[in-house]
């Protein structure tokens, strides 16, 4: 092990300021922190969209909030007020963002780690090579290789409440067949990330009637949408969409035997959950690090040469034709899941 003045770290601060999924998969190198500092204080900043993410997390102390979308320069200012007062030892950031780098700098913490990319790594005091093609995880997890070469478990984790799982609960407690629960996330902030809206209703269909049980879920913008893949699929469904919080979600996905989605925070969630995850990557492709990383996930996707046209995807697919997703068929889907998932017959 390292000597990186490891005594000196009572207070530590980890930064991920980006997405849902992003949030979730620096999970492990919260862990790994408490692991290798065990007598430190531990806080995480985020966003305000993402704070509830961390809740209930045993290895954090406090969850800083940088609440940037609606005044940047006031929250700014405001943060490293919050910052400079808590007296941080290190700082680590897997978030390359600039802006969020010169708030740590300027919130005066005196060991800033982060990644050797990007203009922000000038105002890095140790900055540590991004390992390109590998895992999102796997590179959270080397920023600890300047304190230890030690290898750490890469498992997401999510804590739902006692309250959020007595929600569920009452959420679930009318269907039947809950042996062969599979979810549904048809949705994406990213329009071409999405797989064709027609190809859920056939898919849906084919399960339905094959004999499982199916529960949708996204945000509120998505209700819409899975309630109309369900009605045009002519099946019956529990449509959650915009009726769960994120770790209320997450404990649904816990009850499933399977997710199927889009590449979206979706899959992140059911990853943590230790629920399998089959999921449609167009526009992006898994050497971008963002992809389903246990042993019986699965990625449909087509090989394609505009592919990836992008880390997030695009509004409208650049070449006009979106075949990334429409070539994506559901009668493969479909046959996938019956065989690695066969129905579970009821006892008597």
């Amino acid at each position: 092990m390292k000597n990186f003045f490891m005594d000196k770290f009572h207070k530590i601060l980890i930064v991920q300021t980006a997405f849902i999924g992003d949030v979730i998969l620096i999970t492990p190198l919260i862990k790994a922190v408490s692991e290798l500092f065990p007598k430190a204080m531990i806080d995480v900043m985020v966003i305000k969209e993402t704070r509830t993410i961390l809740l209930n997390n045993p290895h954090i102390r406090k969850i800083q909030v940088f609440d940037k979308r609606k005044n940047k320069t006031f929250a700014f200012l405001n943060m490293i007020d919050q910052l400079r007062k808590e007296h941080y030892d290190v700082v680590i950031t897997p978030h390359s963002s600039f802006t969020t780098s010169l708030l740590l700098l300027l919130s005066g913490i005196p060991e800033r780690i982060g990644f050797d990319r990007f203009t922000a790594r000038h105002l890095l005091t140790k900055k540590v090579i991004w390992l390109k093609g590998k895992h999102r995880i796997i590179n959270n997890l080397n920023l600890l290789s300047v304190f230890s070469d030690q290898k750490w478990d890469t498992q997401t984790e999510l804590y739902p409440s006692e309250k959020d799982k007595t929600l569920v609960d009452k959420l679930l407690a009318g269907l039947h067949n809950k042996q062969n629960l599979i979810v549904i996330a048809p949705g994406s902030v990213w329009k071409t990330k999405c797989w064709e809206e027609q190809s859920y209703v056939e898919l849906v269909k084919g399960l339905y009637h094959a004999g499982y049980s199916l529960i949708f879920t996204g945000s509120r913008t998505e209700a819409d949408l899975c309630e109309r893949i369900i009605r045009n699929a002519g099946i019956e469904a529990l449509n959650l969409a915009g009726k769960t919080s994120i770790l209320e979600s997450a404990e649904v996905m816990r009850r499933c035997r399977l997710l199927i989605c889009n590449d979206s925070g979706s899959l992140h969630l059911a990853n943590a959950m230790k629920t399998d995850v089959y999921a449609f990557f167009g526009p992006t492709v898994k050497r971008l690090g963002y992809y389903p990383f246990r042993e019986h996930d699965l990625i449909f996707e087509v090989d394609l040469p505009c592919r990836p046209c992008g880390s997030h995807g695009a509004r409208i697919c650049p070449e006009g034709h979106h075949n990334c997703m429409k070539l994506i068929q559901p009668d493969i889907v479909l046959a996938a899941v019956e065989k690695n998932y066969p129905i579970i017959q009821e006892k008597e």
